[in-house]
């Protein structure tokens, strides 16, 4: 039997990356943010692709390290916010792992963002109105590919993965139930 992956979804600042380090230690998987690889394998910041390649370039490459990360066996993977906006990066995610959608509130997404710098899709305009409307667009989309949906508003990251460790031994005992 293989080791089913971890993949964690939502917008932007919603504890993704850190939320998935600590829940990769915790399982002793391996974690990986596939912001982080874009970067890795662009040798360039996203906001340079963004830049030089558009949104479409950035989508591109993203697509690319989306369906190469999700058919590996028994990772984490924090995705970027926009990685379902993409039908296939959807199916990629829904069909080859759990999915554990990350939510919180925008005003606390703002206040997490107020000196980001790195975020191209923040940047020349009023972030609260932006991600609001990312969230109107994506949130749907986030809850179409989600087997767990994960408030991260009040929480430290431990707290987070906790709670997502919790979810995981309770799926764990069903299906050991369900077998016997």
């Amino acid at each position: 039997m293989t080791v089913q992956n971890i993949f964690l979804v939502g917008l932007m600042a919603v504890g993704k990356s850190t939320v998935g380090r600590q829940l990769a230690d915790a399982l002793g998987r391996p974690f990986f943010d596939a912001d982080h690889e874009i970067e890795r394998r662009a040798g360039a910041e996203i906001s340079w692709i963004f830049d030089v390649e558009g949104e479409t370039g950035f989508r591109e490459r993203e697509a690319s390290v989306i369906d190469e990360l999700t058919q590996r066996e028994g990772i984490v993977l924090a995705t970027g916010g926009g990685a379902i906006l993409r039908e296939d990066n959807r199916r990629h995610l829904a069909s080859r792992g759990l999915v554990f959608y990350l939510d919180s509130p925008v005003d606390k997404l703002v206040a997490r963002t107020r000196r980001d710098t790195k975020r191209p899709l923040l940047q020349g305009g009023d972030p609260g109105k932006i991600l609001r409307d990312l969230k109107a667009v994506r949130g749907p989309l986030y809850a179409e590919v989600a087997d767990h949906r994960v408030i991260t508003d009040q929480r430290g990251a431990g707290a987070v993965t906790r709670k997502i460790l919790r979810l995981l031994e309770q799926q764990n005992n069903k299906l050991t139930r369900s077998n016997t």
